[in-house]
This record gives C-alpha cells, sequence and structure tokens, in this order.
C-alpha cells in the first residue's frame, strides 16, 4: 500500500517477529510463563516503526490472538509516533485498517476485527483536527455505501461496527488516552456530533429499513439478521451520546399544564440519561414516524417469532428493544414546542406497544418461573421507568387508560406485586428477575411519587387504591418470609438483619408507596401491631413465641420507614405526605400516626421488665426497638418552638377547610403533650443503659446505641436540653465515670460514647455547671489513667492483660472526650489532657513492645491537638508543643515502630500494613502542629522554654522518615498522609531544609523523586506542590543574595555518568524527564507548570544545555525541528517574564500546556 509507514521490510525479521508473538500468545493462553511473553508482546507494541511487522502478522498469520496484537501495536504505535508520521503514512494507516477490515468481513474471528475497527477509529480521531472535511467525507463515503447494504451484508456488518467503535472513541466517557489536552477532545466531539452523527443515525436507519421486509417474512440470512442487529445496536448507541450542542426551547407553562414534568429525571443508577439531540434531529425522528415504525417492527416480528421462546434473547429483538427504550427517553426541543401534545402522544404511543411486553403481569410472571425468558419483562419496565421520569403521577396514570379500562399506576402495582412475590420467595438465590423487576419498578414508585404534593399533583383515587393494596400485598409477603426464616439458623437469613444497607433502600421504597396512601397503610400497620401483640399476650409461656417476633422484628423495620425518613447528617422533618394524608382527623388520640407511635414504644417500653425482657426481648428485636427510637425521636420530638401551641376548638370546628394545617399541628405538637416527650427521653436514656449492661457482647446493638440513638438525642440541642436534666441521664454519666459494667463495651464505642456523653456539656445553660459535668464526667477517667501511670509495680503488672484492657479503655474514653472539643469545654478538656501528658510518657516507655497501647496513645495526642489547634493560647501552645516534642524523642529513643525494609517487602496488601498504623497516626500529629492555627503563636515567643514549631515538626519527621520505605509508600493511606505532611512542611518551613543534615534531606528528596513516579495523582500533585516550594524558595533567597538550598547536593545520573549538582539541578532533570519521557497525566499540567517555572529560572543554563543535548541526539529532521521549537515556546510565548508571580505562573501555565500538546505525537518514543 503506497505511503503505508516503515520502509522496506525484511522478510526473515517479518517472519521471525510473527513467529515470536505467535508463541507469546499461545504461552499466555495456556498460562505458562506470561511474565515473559507480555514482555514480548509489550516490544512489539513499543517498538520503533513496527507496522511493517504488524501488517504481516495480520496477513500472514494463523493465530488470531498474534492479528489481535497485531492491531493493537499499530493503533499505540501510531498515536505514540504520530508527530514524525507523514500525512500519507496517517492516511494510509487508516485506509490498511478499514480496507482490512472490509476485506475480512466475513471472518469468524470478531474480535480480531472488532480490534481494527477500533484501531481504525483512534486513529481518524487522532487526525480529525488535522484532517480537513473533503478527507472525512471521502472515507465516509466508503462507509455509508457498506452501510446501505450495496456490497453485501457481511461489509455492512463490519462497516457499522466501525462507526459504533467510532462513536464510542469519540465519546469522553468511552475515549482512549492519547496524551492531548482536554480542548482537543471537545473538538473532536463537537466535530462529530454536530456534523456527522445525524448521518450515521439516517445510515443505520437505512439498513434497517432495507433487511426489515426479508426478516420480517422469514427469508433473511443469518448475515442480513446480523447486519441489522448491528444496525438497531448503533442506533441505541447514538442515542446514548451525551448531546451537548444543540438549543432547548424554554419549557412553557402549558407545557408543564400537560403533566409534563418541569424536570425530566436522568436515571442514573439504572443508566438512563435523558436524550437531548435537539430540533435538527426532529425529521428522522419525531416527524416521519420513525418511532412507530420501530414499534410495529418489534410487534410484528414478535408476532411472527412467538412460537420459538429463544428468539426474545436473540440479538435482534434484544437491540431492537434497546432502542425502543432509548426512544423513551427523547426530550427537549426534538419534539416541537407544542404545549407538551407531541411529546405525550410518543409517550403514549410507545406505552401502548411496550404494554404487551408485561401484561397480564401474573401471566407472565407465572411463564418465566417456568423457564421463559425473562428479558422482555425487564425491558418493558425500563420502558415505564423512562416514561414515568417525564410525566407527573396523573399524567402517568391517564396514559394506559386511553387503550385499557384502568390506569397505569393499576399496571404498576400489579407488576410490582409480582416482582415482590418472587423476590420473597427467591431471596437465597443471586441476581434473580424477580429482584431486578422489583428494583426497577420501585425506582418508578420513586419517580412518581418522589415530588408528590397533594395540592399540586395528586394521587389519582383509583391509584391510591392501587398503592394501597399493593403496600398490603407487600406487607403480607415479607412477613410470611420473616415468619418463615424464623427457624432457620443459617446466613441466608442475614437479608432480615437490621444494618443490611440494601434491604434499608428497600424500605425506604416500600415506605413511599405506603405513604401515597397514608389513610390506609398506617391503620393496617397499627392493626398489624396490635394482632402481634395480643399474640403474644396470649402466649402465657406456652407457645413458641419466635415467629410472632420475627414478624414485629420486620414490622419494627418497615414502620420506622413509613414513620421517618433516614436523613443522615440533616434536620429530619415529619414526612409531607403523613402531615397531609389525614385532613379529616379532629382528635389527636385518633390520629393514626400517634396511636401506631404510643403503640410501638408502650410495646417497647416493656423491655425494661427484666421477665419480659428475657422472654421477648432478643438481641435482634432490640436492635430493631432501637434502631426505630432513634429515628422517630429526631423526628416527631421536635423543637418546642415548633410544636407547641393550643389548636382551639375554632380550628377543629373549621377542620374540613383547614384539614392539613390541622393534621400538620397535631403531628408537630403530640409527642410533647402531657409531658409525653420527657417520658420518652427518660425512656430513651433507661434502654440505653439496660442494653449497654444487659447485652453484653452484641456488638451490633450497642453500636446502635452510642452511636445512633444517644448522638441522636445529644446532638439535637432541643432534646439534649432536657434528657441533661434527667436523673437517669445522672445514673449513666456516673456509671461511666465511676463503674465498671460499661468497661465490657469494645473499645470503638467506648470513645463514642464518652464523645456523646462529653457533647451533652455544651447544652447546660450554666456555664459553670457544664465545666462540673464534664469534670464529673472525665476527672474520673483521668485520675485513674493517672493513677495507673503512677503504681509503684507498673512495670512488673503492666503487661498483664486486664492491666492493658483497662489501660486501652481508658485511652479510647479521654480520645472520645477530646473528639468532642467546643469552645465552652475546651479550656476543661485541655486542663484534663494536660493533667494526662506526664503519664501518657511513662505508658509510652513502658508499653514500648505493645503496639496497640502506643497506637492508642498516639491517637490520642492526635485528636488532642486537632481539636484544641483553634482555641489555644500562647502558653497553651507552649505546653502542648513542648508535649509533643518529647513524646517523640521518647517514641524515637525507644525506636518503635521501626520497620526494616526486609519485612516491608513482604508485605501483600493494606491489611498486613495496618501493624504499621501508628507510623499514620505520627504522621497525622505532626500534620496537625503544622496547621496554621498552631503557626503564630510560637513563631515569636518569647515564653520561657517554648519549642519553635517548625523544629518539633522537623524533629518529629527526622524520626519518622527513616520508619518508612520506599516499600511501604506503596501502600496508598500511608502515601497520602506522609506526602499530605512534606508537602505542607516545605511549603510553610523551606528555609529548615537548608538545616537538615544529609541524610535526612537525602530521605526526603528521595521520597519526593518515589512520590512523582507514583500512580496516585494526588500523591503526584502533592510531590509537585513540595517541588514548587523548595524552587521557589531557593529561587527567591538566590536573587535576594543569599545561598538558599546552594548546599544541598545531590546525585543524579547525567550524561557523562554520577555526578553532584544542586537540588534544583537535580530535580530540573526529573521534571523533564517526567514530562518528555513518561506517561504523564495532562490534568497535572498546571502542578507541574508551577513547579517547573522556578526550576528554570534557578538554572537557566542547564535547562538550555539539556535541551540542545536532547536536540543533538534527534535523528529524524522533522522531529528535530519541532521539537526545537516546542521548547522555543516553552520559555518565550506569552511574553513569560523571569518572576514567580502569579500572572507570570499563568501564563507558564498555558505554555506548558501547548508545549505537552505539540511534543505528545513523539516524545514518547521507547
Amino acid at each position: 500500500m503506497q505511503g503505508f509507514p516503515g520502509g522496506a521490510p525484511d522478510p526473515q525479521q517479518l517472519q521471525a517477529t510473527m513467529l515470536a508473538i505467535e508463541q507469546a500468545c499461545s504461552l499466555i493462553q495456556v498460562h505458562m510463563n506470561p511474565s515473559e511473553a507480555e514482555k514480548v508482546i509489550s516490544s512489539l507494541h513499543s517498538s520503533l516503526m513496527p507496522y511493517q511487522a504488524c501488517r504481516f502478522i495480520l496477513e500472514t498469520s494463523h493465530v488470531p490472538n498474534a492479528r489481535f496484537q497485531a492491531a493493537g501495536a499499530i493503533g499505540d504505535a501510531a498515536v505514540r509516533e504520530w508527530g514524525i508520521l507523514s500525512d500519507d503514512n496517517k492516511r494510509s494507516l487508516i485506509a490498511y485498517c478499514l480496507n482490512y477490515v472490509m476485506e475480512h468481513a466475513s471472518s469468524p474471528e470478531g474480535y480480531v476485527q472488532a480490534k481494527v475497527s477500533a484501531v481504525a477509529a483512534r486513529l481518524l480521531k487522532r487526525g480529525w483536527v488535522d484532517f480537513p472535511d473533503q478527507e472525512k467525507s471521502a472515507i465516509f463515503f466508503e462507509v455509508e455505501h457498506s452501510i446501505r447494504g450495496i456490497h453485501g451484508p457481511n461489509r455492512q456488518f463490519a462497516a457499522i461496527n466501525f462507526v459504533e467503535a467510532l462513536v464510542s472513541e469519540f465519546s469522553p466517557a468511552t475515549a482512549s488516552a492519547m496524551g492531548l489536552p482536554k480542548e482537543f477532545h471537545e473538538q473532536c466531539e463537537w466535530t462529530l456530533e454536530v456534523k456527522f452523527m445525524k448521518d450515521f443515525y439516517c445510515w443505520a436507519q437505512a439498513a434497517v429499513f432495507n433487511a426489515a421486509d426479508s426478516i420480517l417474512s422469514g427469508n433473511a440470512s443469518i448475515d442480513e439478521e446480523k447486519a441489522c442487529s448491528a444496525a438497531f445496536r448503533l442506533m441505541f448507541q447514538i442515542l446514548s451520546w451525551s448531546f451537548k450542542y444543540n438549543v432547548e426551547h424554554a419549557n412553557s407553562e402549558t407545557k408543564i399544564d400537560s403533566g409534563l414534568r418541569s424536570d425530566a429525571i436522568n436515571l442514573k443508577k439504572f443508566e438512563r440519561s435523558l436524550v437531548k439531540p435537539g430540533s435538527m434531529w426532529s425529521d428522522i425522528l419525531i416527524s416521519s414516524g420513525h418511532t412507530t415504525w420501530v414499534l410495529n417492527f418489534y410487534t410484528t416480528a414478535r408476532q411472527k417469532y412467538s412460537y420459538d421462546p429463544l428468539w426474545f434473547d436473540s440479538p435482534i429483538a434484544a437491540s431492537c428493544r434497546q432502542l425502543i427504550v432509548q426512544l423513551c427517553s427523547l426530550a427537549g426541543s426534538v419534539f416541537p414546542n407544542d404545549s407538551g401534545d407531541a411529546h405525550i402522544n410518543h409517550l403514549m404511543h410507545i406505552l401502548s406497544a411496550v404494554v404487551l411486553w408485561i401484561e397480564p403481569p401474573d401471566v407472565i410472571a407465572s411463564s418465566i418461573r417456568n423457564g421463559a425468558s425473562e428479558s422482555e419483562f425487564l425491558d418493558g419496565c425500563h420502558a415505564l421507568l423512562s416514561i414515568a421520569s417525564f410525566t407527573t403521577s396523573l399524567l402517568f396514570d391517564n396514559l394506559l387508560k386511553s387503550i385499557r379500562h384502568y390506569g397505569t399506576i393499576n399496571l404498576l402495582s400489579a407488576l410490582t406485586s409480582e416482582a415482590v412475590k418472587s423476590f420473597v420467595d427467591n431471596q437465597n438465590e443471586e441476581e434473580t428477575w424477580g429482584s431486578d423487576a422489583l428494583d426497577i419498578s420501585l425506582e418508578i414508585w420513586n419517580v412518581i411519587l418522589g415530588d408528590f404534593d397533594a395540592d399540586k399533583s395528586p394521587m389519582s383515587v383509583d391509584g391510591a387504591i392501587a398503592a394501597s393494596n399493593l403496600f398490603k400485598i407487600i406487607v403480607e409477603s415479607h412477613l410470611k418470609a420473616a415468619a418463615d426464616s424464623a427457624f432457620e439458623d443459617t446466613d441466608d437469613a442475614e437479608y432480615f438483619h437490621v444494618s443490611v444497607s440494601k434491604r434499608d433502600e428497600q424500605l425506604a421504597l416500600y415506605a413511599q408507596i405506603a405513604r401515597s396512601a397514608a389513610d390506609t397503610t398506617i391503620p393496617f400497620l397499627a392493626q398489624l401491631f396490635s394482632e402481634r401483640f395480643a399474640r403474644l399476650s396470649q402466649t402465657n409461656g406456652e407457645n413458641d413465641p419466635t415467629q410472632t417476633l420475627e414478624e414485629l422484628y420486620w414490622l419494627l423495620l418497615i414502620t420506622s420507614h413509613v414513620l421517618t425518613d433516614s436523613g443522615e447528617g440533616e434536620t429530619l422533618l415529619i414526612p409531607e405526605a403523613l402531615q397531609a394524608g389525614f385532613p379529616n382527623v379532629v382528635e389527636v388520640a385518633q390520629h393514626p400516626v400517634v396511636t401506631l407511635s404510643w403503640s410501638i414504644i408502650n410495646f417497647s417500653r416493656q423491655c425494661l421488665d427484666p421477665g419480659i425482657r428475657a422472654r421477648y426481648f432478643s438481641p435482634r428485636l432490640m436492635e430493631a426497638v432501637i434502631w426505630f427510637l432513634a429515628r422517630w425521636v429526631a423526628t416527631y420530638l421536635v423543637p418546642l418552638d415548633v410544636s407547641r401551641g393550643q389548636v382551639s376548638r375554632a380550628e377543629i370546628d373549621n377542620v374540613d377547610k383547614h384539614g392539613f394545617q390541622h393534621s400538620r399541628k397535631v403531628l408537630n405538637s403530640f409527642a410533647w403533650e402531657n409531658n409525653q416527650g420527657e417520658l420518652v427521653l427518660d425512656f430513651v436514656v433507661l434502654i440505653s443503659m439496660v442494653a449497654l449492661t444487659t447485652y453484653q457482647g452484641e456488638n451490633e446493638l450497642q453500636t446502635l446505641i452510642c452511636q445512633k440513638l444517644l448522638a441522636t438525642v445529644v446532638r439535637r440541642k432541643h432534646t439534649c436540653t432536657f434528657i441533661v436534666q434527667l436523673d437517669s441521664w445522672r445514673d449513666l454519666t456516673r456509671a461511666f465515670a465511676s463503674g465498671r459494667s460499661l468497661f465490657s463495651l469494645s473499645g470503638r464505642l467506648q470513645r463514642s460514647l464518652a464523645e456523646t456523653l462529653a457533647c451533652a456539656a455544651s447544652c447546660i445553660k450554666d456555664p459553670e455547671a457544664s465545666v462540673q459535668y464534664l469534670k464529673d464526667l472525665m476527672g474520673p477517667v483521668a485520675g485513674c489513667l493517672v493513677e495507673n501511670a503512677s503504681r509503684s509495680d507498673l512495670k512488673s503488672v503492666a503487661q498483664k492483660a486486664d492491666v492493658v484492657f483497662m489501660v486501652c479503655c481508658l485511652l479510647e474514653r479521654l480520645r472520645g472526650a477530646a473528639r468532642a472539643t467546643q469552645p465552652r469545654t475546651q479550656k476543661v478538656l485541655f486542663e484534663m489532657g494536660h493533667t494526662v501528658m506526664n503519664s501518657l510518657l511513662t505508658l509510652l516507655e513502658v508499653y514500648k513492645n505493645q503496639s496497640a497501647v502506643i497506637y492508642m496513645i498516639l491517637k490520642f495526642v492526635v485528636d488532642f491537638v486537632d481539636g484544641q489547634a483553634v482555641f489555644l493560647d500562647s502558653n497553651e501552645t507552649s505546653v502542648l508543643v513542648n508535649f509533643c516534642l518529647r513524646l517523640l524523642q521518647i517514641y524515637s529513643s525507644h525506636n518503635i515502630g521501626k520497620v526494616m525494609l526486609s519485612l516491608s517487602s513482604s508485605l501483600r496488601n493494606e491489611l498486613q500494613a495496618e501493624k504499621y498504623k501508628d507510623l499514620r497516626a505520627l504522621l497525622r500529629l505532626l500534620t496537625n502542629i503544622c496547621s496554621k492555627d498552631l503557626v503564630g503563636f510560637l513563631s515569636d515567643s518569647s515564653i520561657e522554654g517554648s519549642q519553635d514549631i517548625a523544629e518539633v515538626i522537623y524533629v518529629g519527621l527526622d524520626i519518622v522518615t527513616p520508619l518508612i520505605s520506599l516499600d511501604l509508600l506503596k501502600y496508598p493511606k500511608l502515601s497520602r498522609d506522609y506526602f499530605a505532611l512534606v508537602s505542607h512542611l516545605l511549603e510553610v518551613y523551606p528555609e529548615k531544609v537548608a538545616n537538615l543534615n544529609n541524610d535526612a534531606f537525602a530521605r526526603i528528596i528521595g521520597s519526593l523523586e518515589f512520590g512523582l513516579c507514583n500512580q496516585d495523582s494526588d500523591v503526584v500533585e502533592r510531590c509537585l506542590t513540595a517541588v514548587n516550594a523548595l524552587a521557589s524558595y531557593h529561587f527567591k533567597e538566590r536573587l535576594g543574595g543569599r545561598g538558599g538550598l546552594s548546599s544541598q547536593l545531590m546525585e543524579s545520573e547525567g550524561s557523562n555518568g554520577t555526578l553532584q549538582e544542586s537540588i534544583s539541578s537535580h530535580f530540573l532533570r526529573l521534571m523533564l524527564q517526567l514530562l518528555l519521557f513518561e506517561d504523564f497525566r495532562m490534568e497535572l499540567a498546571g502542578s507541574a507548570a508551577d513547579a517547573l517555572l522556578p526550576l528554570l529560572l534557578c538554572e537557566h543554563g542547564l535547562y538550555q544545555g539539556l535541551v540542545q543535548e536532547l536536540l543533538e541526539k534527534q535523528q529524524n529532521p522533522t522531529v528535530k525541528s519541532r521539537l526545537a521549537m516546542a521548547f522555543h515556546n516553552l520559555t518565550n510565548s506569552n511574553n513569560l517574564s523571569s518572576l514567580l508571580d502569579r500572572p507570570n505562573r499563568q501564563r507558564f501555565r498555558k505554555n506548558l500546556r501547548a508545549f505537552l500538546g505539540d511534543i505528545s505525537g513523539f516524545m514518547q518514543i521507547k
């Protein structure tokens, strides 16, 4: 082929290369010596001008994997060497790939053809900006002819596959890496979308039209069906494109009034997005009747091949359905601006065809259970979901009424019922069709009920009845499953576990359905509870209550979701649907939500009776009770200024007119009436104490108590204000401070409980009482630690298990209190920390071989410094810094945590590396000390005995860096913490580097070199920031006539061997190596520019010498010329100056991005 790159081929060399690649592919296939085989294949991909060898392999080899690798090598080499290929070379490579695909269109190795198509698409994109439009049109002219079927079905299929690969390559989500700036990809994306995408769609349409008759008549060949399904798939892919360059008309009020949503929903959970191609596509998608044609085609084919159950999973059926579902998502100006009529007709037309896929649900579900395919049913559910995303609940319900005597919500209810039944019956099986159908149908309910507004978009009466009936089926199905699982002793019953997030998400969606018909579903739940409570009271110890208790467990979970929202991290509100759902309720006592709430709470109170608790309240049931209480308290014990205020008789008499307002007042006030709120809070504390002391070892129950229930009441000021006044709360704090019963909790829960109890101090109005509260709470804890550390026999008893356990518990409690530091409590907590400082140092020495205790001491100090930093005055800062320095010195003297390189290299995963977590704690401590909150107090301090913060940090760094090997830096957590500290340190105190000894300096610089080559872009960016800080400091110091970092020399590899040079020279070489020869990431270009600019200013002469040396090595005149121009523009474009001010940095950022774009086509040649 004329213009094919690579020079005259050597037949013997070509044959040898092919044999080597074939042998390597064979070895990999049989898993023999894969590393050596991969090296052989990699050498082909990275070799210079491998095109003739790859062509020979593609045309000669009988090993498909070898041809696959040869195709990939052409793509990799061409992208890498694009800058040195001539225009004829580039065109020739693209033409060769396309011709190869067409000539081998009937080849059975489809994956090889797909790879060659992908390479052609990749190369076409690489030259997209350079090629004139007429050249692109010439390429697409031949492709269009093939897609239209002129050259037969095999070439038609190959051409469609090429366009599919092209669309994928131009899509940002699936584009391959080219080392080019974002602007290049955006330009390619824009031109393809605006100039070619619509034509591609029309070609695929034509391919389907031409094959339709023969397919529907049953006369189509396998190749014709294959091409037709590929065309459907291409149309689907094009409609999945993220259209950006279209003009949308504004939503008019009349369109909104028609029932279409003003804010249609992107269904990212199911990978469904709105398809908005714009008005230019209206002719081929809407006015041409395209959707009608596709629907008629599928319906006709469906009827014709209904005798064959395998047809529904055939490529042509699946791809056609996929396109239909995507057509449901059409939106925006592709429809005429006609008040939404065209869009509604479009949705109605699709629904009338899709309904055949899912109706009647019970019959279809039965056939699926008997072995029929579920794919059409699930696609129908997806279509229904897409339709729901555009419509209000009222319009959604009405769409089906034009062809049925019932609404869409009735169909959805029946569909969901079947999905629930299948899901519940097959919980032990993974990925069943029932689970998928249930996920989709619940999401449909979520969409139509998510923005439910009783005034603007009311649920129809039929819809509410359907929702109510569905919820009853859901509850009854799950109750049966709960009862059936009562005597199972396997992991299959884990479905009912309280902490399963998937289950909680599902229950939240069930709750939305219940709330849409709250006037019937809430009384239904209340009735179910009453029946189960009555059943328990009738057992009298004679009948086994296990099944009833399992049912109560599930009822508590679903009722929690119905009555409350999760709202993690938010202020919870009473669900709007419940506030508006009972307009006719007059008396508080008759309100179903009130009745149900008190019924559950009264039942829960029985756990305070030891006998009843032992008989009925298992740990699992207690978990559900605690979980319900935590959510209920957060929701219904609303602030008093919202809840209080009497409901007048006039409002009750006028309930018909103001029913909604009255219902709101009832729900916002009932929990506090007759001191019920205070009683509930008292019960919360009592049940917490019972759960923490009686259910020892039940970690998840106790976690719910410490981290959810108690945290909920304490972190809401209006409930915390009440709870700190309760006798039960004082009993709890006394038990914590002085008792031993709570020492059975795990360390994590000790910390959580201490933090919660300490946080409550901020809600005590009297400042002196608040301080005394904390002293009473934490004083005994601190005193106990001091007492243990002061024991005369400490060294002899320290290693005893009970002593170690006690010390760990005390440290966890102190750490929890430290995390609760607030402005009002800072002083007393600092005093607490000050009290134990000497004891901590003593324990650090005594437990030098107990890594767990060392880690807890370090973590306490980390949290203590973090919490105190923003509040400290100069005296307190001096005390804290001196303590930290002493701690670091003791740690160093015992060489605690010393990690030998031979040990660290044996680590295989992050869990094994956790044994070095004390190193991470030390890094966090140094980072906290280095924070700007502490800087300034001691920088010019004259306080006697005070330490320079920078000195403390560098002492700490000198202690830590020898313990962290380069192998350990491969572990992400440790690596991020380390480089965060080094980056921060060099930014704040670069001058201190000049005073480091040679070993310490070499360790820091060595770690930066390692970090610059890291795979984690965050680590690389921090290292670039650190290099920028060092180089900028060095430049400014030299500009001021000082030495800067000149005294610190590094060994570097130069052209004449190893040499000693300055730090700026060393990093200049390193940065140029990174930018020119490594796989540099373009998103880091800004940080790289900031690091490189001061290096260039410091070492301009060296830079020019390195550039000249690089240019002299270039044998190719074109490369040499382009490289010289790129280097010239890097330092001379945009009026670059010799300053490090912000404008000059911005100009150099632009220059470097342009430089990287210019050299990306030829400088990564290995």
